[in-house]
Order: structure tokens, then C-alpha cells, then sequence
């Protein structure tokens, strides 16, 4: 061993993060009290989407109704061990007729949200957007990424990492508000939650779009045209997370070291910034699309339990909330 590398080895004393998951658990403890949520599980063909299925059903956060090709699905289900017998089977010829169908049986009140199995996302979202689906509402679709991590004091939600590539203006706006609605479902406090809009650097610069963005989202929290929730940019992440960031750089900010929710400049930054926190920093994950009648759980094969128990748990919250009134 180096000199050097012995000096580095033993200097310092490791640094060290605990994560007790107790934000994780306290929503699956709110969930226990409430009723599961009939949902429809398109195109569940491969054993990975039953077994996640069965974890959810277990918890009593679900009551499953599989749409998709019947024989695949049965298929899936012996090479996970899982008895179908309980569940609801809606028999389609493939996953876009699948996708179809489940969005017929939200619109008519059959199911109360739907679920993402082995097919693509845009494949899903389509006949939600479709015009004549009865999904639609006056919102744009996005995604709201909900994070606990060991480092950070509080929820973060992360948006949109998933659905809107590069939104503008209005797009935004519309994100906020979607955010808004899956922070308040999620925990139920009555204060205004903090979005930092994020981008690179904390001024206005006309050459950056994310900035020009960032200062009309502003001006129109100020003038009511979102309401709900308290908005500041451009903030770049580390004051947007960090007070002793914020204040290094001179920023005085309601929302700067305290953000809720955090508006990502494209996908690109939204998507990147969310997988580090979940596979880096292993944050306790939860993933839906709001804007429509009825929340839309995605999840990813490569997500853990906990991921996918607390999608569908945000999912039931949501619900609960839209039946309450508290959100749109």
C-alpha cells in the first residue's frame, strides 16, 4: 500500500446517513384505514407484473382487474405461482387494445385508477389523452415523481421526469398544479407547498429558456393564475435543497433550502435527477400521472418494492383526495 493511499485511508471517519423509512411507512399506515383501489392492471403478460400485482394486494392497496391477452396472462401467472382465481381477467387481443379497454373502464367508473404493466408508456397515456376517452380534463398530463431520501428533512417530489419531453410555458403551469394536487394527497397539511423551478444558475439570463420560465411562473403564482402553492426560480438544485447553499449565494427565498417540489427544466434533467436520488442515494420512490379523472401508477421493472408498494399507495391517496374535494 501507497503512502498516499494509507494517509487517505485512515485520515477521515466514514460518513454515515440513516434512512429509517418513516415516511414510507406512515403512508402505508394512512392507506391501511382506506378502502384499496380497484384498478385496472393493462397488460400484465410477463410474471414481474403479477408478482407486483400480488405484493399490492396483499397490503389491501389494490383490487386488481387484469386487461390483456388472457392466455398471456395466465401464462405469467404459473411461472410466478399465483393463483388468478380472485382476480378479474378482461381478455384483449393485445396491449393497445388493452390500454383501450382500461381506459373504457375508468371513464365508465369500473375502476378507479389504472396501472402500467409490460407495455410502453406512450402506448398507455394515448387513450387517456385521446379526445372522446371521458379521461381528459383541462390539465396536461404529467408526472409526479414523489422522493424520501436520508438527505433531505422532507417529501421532495421530483417533476416531470416521465411524460412531458420539453414543456412549455403553459405546459408548466399545468405541472405545478398536477404537483400541487400529488403533494397534498400525500400529506394532507394544510401550508402552501415550495416549488423551486429549477435551471442551471439563480438569475434571469435570456439565452436560457429554463430562467425566462422560471420568472413567468413566478409572476403568475403572484398574480393567482396558479394558486395552491408558493413558487420561486430559477433556483439551481443545490440552493434549491440547501439553505447554506442559498445563503452562500445571497439568496433571500421562502422556497431556497426548503423546496417541496422540485419543476425540472426538460425530461432529460427531470429523469436523470430523479434516477440518481432513487439508485445513488436510495430514495424511497413514488410514481403517478395526474390530469386525468383518474390517477395512473407507472413503474419500472427495475423499481423495488417499496417503490411500487408506495405508487400505489399514492394512488390511493389521490383517489381519496379527489373524492374529498381537496383536489381537482
Amino acid at each position: 500500500m501507497s503512502q498516499r493511499t494509507h494517509a487517505f485511508a485512515t485520515d477521515e471517519p466514514p460518513e454515515i446517513q440513516v434512512h429509517p423509512h418513516d415516511r414510507y411507512h406512515a403512508v402505508i399506515e394512512r392507506c391501511a384505514s382506506l378502502p384499496p383501489l380497484v384498478t385496472a392492471v393493462v397488460h400484465p403478460v410477463e410474471a414481474l407484473d403479477l408478482q407486483f400485482v400480488a405484493d399490492a394486494v396483499r397490503e389491501h392497496l389494490i383490487v386488481p382487474v387484469l386487461v390483456g391477452p388472457a392466455d398471456r396472462i395466465r401464462e405469467a401467472a404459473s411461472k410466478a405461482g399465483i393463483d388468478l382465481a380472485d382476480w378479474e381477467i378482461v381478455d384483449t387481443e393485445h396491449s393497445h387494445q388493452a390500454a383501450e379497454h382500461a381506459v373504457r373502464l375508468a371513464a365508465t367508473g369500473h375502476v378507479q385508477a389504472i396501472m402500467k404493466g409490460s407495455l410502453h408508456t406512450d402506448e398507455l397515456l394515448g387513450p387517456i389523452v385521446a379526445h372522446g376517452s371521458g379521461l381528459r380534463t383541462e390539465r396536461r398530463l404529467s408526472h409526479s415523481y414523489v422522493m424520501d431520501t436520508a438527505g433531505y428533512h422532507k417529501w421532495l417530489i421530483v417533476t416531470d421526469a416521465v411524460v412531458n419531453i420539453s414543456p412549455d410555458l403553459c405546459a408548466k403551469a399545468d405541472i405545478c398544479r398536477n404537483a400541487v394536487d400529488a403533494w397534498v394527497a400525500l400529506t394532507g397539511e394544510e401550508r402552501l407547498p415550495k416549488i423551486a423551478v429549477l435551471a442551471a444558475v439563480e438569475v434571469v439570463n435570456p439565452s436560457m429558456q429554463a430562467t425566462l420560465d422560471a420568472a413567468a411562473l413566478c409572476k403568475m403564482a403572484e398574480r393567482k393564475q396558479i394558486t395552491g402553492c408558493i413558487i420561486d426560480g430559477p433556483l439551481a438544485f443545490d440552493n434549491a435543497i440547501s439553505k447554506q447553499a442559498a445563503k452562500e449565494k445571497h439568496i433571500v427565498s421562502q422556497v431556497a433550502g426548503d423546496a417541496d417540489i422540485l419543476l425540472a427544466p426538460d425530461i432529460e434533467a427531470g429523469n436523470i435527477l430523479a434516477k440518481q436520488l432513487t439508485f445513488i442515494s436510495h430514495a424511497d420512490a413514488a410514481g403517478v400521472v395526474m390530469g386525468a379523472r383518474v390517477p395512473v401508477i407507472l413503474t419500472s421493472r427495475a423499481d423495488n418494492l417499496r417503490t411500487r408498494l408506495l405508487s400505489c399507495a399514492l394512488a390511493v391517496l389521490v383517489h381519496q383526495a379527489k373524492e374529498a374535494g381537496l383536489i381537482k
